[in-house]
C-alpha cells in the first residue's frame, strides 16, 4: 500500500555498529513499524517493532527479539513516519538482510512479540548488513 525505503546498510567489522533507517511514503504515522531480517534460505525473523497509537493514549510500545536484545535499539522520528534501528556489537552470526515493514491497522501493543510478518501490508526492498573481519 505504501512505499518503504531502507538505508544505512553496509559493511562493518565484528563488534562494530550501524544505524538503519526506514521511511514510509504514508502521511499518516503507521500504527506499527517493524524490522525483520533473513538469513540465506531461511524464513523471516522478527527483530523489533514499535507502536504508535495516540488515539488510545498509550505511549510507544517496543519489542526486541531475544537474539538482539541489549544490542539493538529502535526509535521513530518526530513525525513518526521514519524508524531507526541502531545496531551495536554486530556479529558475523547475525543474518545479513534487513527489511522494514509497516501497517496502519495493527495495534502492535504486545510487549512479548511482534505481529506476524503476514500482518504487515507494506514492505521495503531490504538493505544488507555484512559483518566480517
Amino acid at each position: 500500500q505504501f512505499q518503504l525505503v531502507e538505508s544505512g546498510g553496509g559493511s562493518v567489522q565484528p563488534g562494530g555498529s550501524l544505524r538503519l533507517s526506514c521511511t514510509t511514503s504514508s502521511r499518516i504515522a503507521p500504527a506499527c513499524m517493524a524490522w525483520f531480517r533473513q538469513a540465506p534460505e531461511k524464513g523471516l525473523e522478527a527483530v523489533a517493532c514499535i507502536s504508535h497509537t495516540p488515539k488510545i493514549g498509550i505511549g510507544e510500545v517496543k519489542y526486541y527479539a531475544e537474539a538482539i536484545r541489549g544490542r539493538f535499539t529502535i526509535a521513530r522520528d518526530n513525525d513518526k513516519t521514519t524508524m531507526y534501528q541502531q545496531m551495536d556489537r554486530l556479529s558475523p552470526d547475525d543474518p545479513t538482510m534487513y527489511y522494514c515493514a509497516e501497517d496502519q491497522g495493527i495495534e502492535c501493543l504486545n510487549a512479548f512479540s511482534c505481529p506476524h510478518s503476514y500482518e504487515y501490508k507494506s514492505w521495503g526492498k531490504g538493505t544488507q548488513v555484512t559483518v566480517s573481519s
